[in-house]
């Protein structure tokens, strides 16, 4: 087994393993390595609505999306079979989940904690509070959030579906804004790289935990104090929640400015406080 710490990257709602290759870089040169996982329905292979591709989109906001058949435990399933294989081979894990992707990895280890030895929150869900992510986006206190445009009606569509690649530059903009306000506008590549469809089960799936399994792996959360995705006052009563529900083993708080995708935008900055954690794990 090998005796170095690695760290495991779970994306979020709409991206894949590609974002984290920066700030992977980054983490290689700091002497701590890293894999990054794509959840079912993600990543290079991930089917593409009808139509997206093709000129003026056909079929793109009324057709069923290939993705509808995921569920919160293929999802889960997944990941706690991709964290059993990174701990056979590691001595040490530390798995850092971003948005969305806070729901599989905290399910994860409420199946099994011992699979990992430290878990951060990048921006990301945390279902201790409330088991659903939509009860989050949905609470009062996310009100002033920039919420995405749907193409066409999640449950005929069986996904949550965006455009990424629209011809309306509002759209475009919105999406800008709530994933990467701080990236900049005319530099447009971001659109190729995020999925338009999302499964249902990511944001109003149920991912339950408890202070006696989840509640025992150490965990980070990691502010974003310029996210339009997730305000600040969201990943705060997020915190405040979990916090409630394992009172002895509380978040460790770190901040860093800037928007939702800091794997993007900060690899460096979010690489070295990546590989502090780790070192301390």
């Amino acid at each position: 087994m090998n005796e170095t710490t690695i760290c495991v990257f779970v994306h979020g709602a709409w991206h894949s393993s590609l974002h984290w290759a920066t700030t992977q870089r980054a983490l290689t040169v700091l002497g701590v390595p890293s894999v990054a996982v794509d959840l079912p329905g993600h990543g290079v292979t991930a089917p593409t609505p009808p139509g997206y591709l093709e000129p003026g989109q056909p079929g793109f906001t009324t057709e069923p999306s290939a993705l509808a058949g995921i569920t919160t435990d293929v999802l889960v399933d997944a990941l706690t079979a991709e964290l059993a294989a990174v701990r056979r081979q590691f001595a040490k894990v530390v798995v850092v989940a971003h948005s969305a992707g806070g729901g599989p990895a905290s399910a994860a280890l409420e199946r099994q904690p011992e699979l990992a030895d430290h878990l951060v929150y990048l921006s990301a869900f945390v279902p201790a509070g409330r088991p659903r992510f939509v009860d989050y986006v949905s609470a009062p206190e996310n009100s002033d959030a920039v919420e995405v445009t749907r193409a066409g009606g999640p449950e005929e569509l069986g996904a949550i579906r965006i455009n990424p690649l629209s011809p309306d530059p509002a759209e475009v903009e919105i999406i800008r804004q709530a994933f990467l306000n701080d990236w900049p506008a005319g530099r447009p590549g971001w659109r190729l790289t995020l999925h338009p469809d999302e499964p249902l089960a990511s944001l109003a799936g149920e991912f339950g935990v408890t202070a006696a399994r989840w509640g025992r792996v150490p965990r980070t959360y990691i502010r974003l104090t310029e996210d339009r995705a997730l305000p600040p006052v969201t990943q705060d009563l997020m915190i405040a929640e979990a916090d409630r529900v394992a009172p002895d083993t509380p978040f460790a708080v770190h901040s860093l400015p800037g928007g939702h995708s800091p794997f993007s935008t900060r690899p460096g900055e979010l690489a070295e406080l990546l590989a502090r954690i780790a070192k301390q794990a």
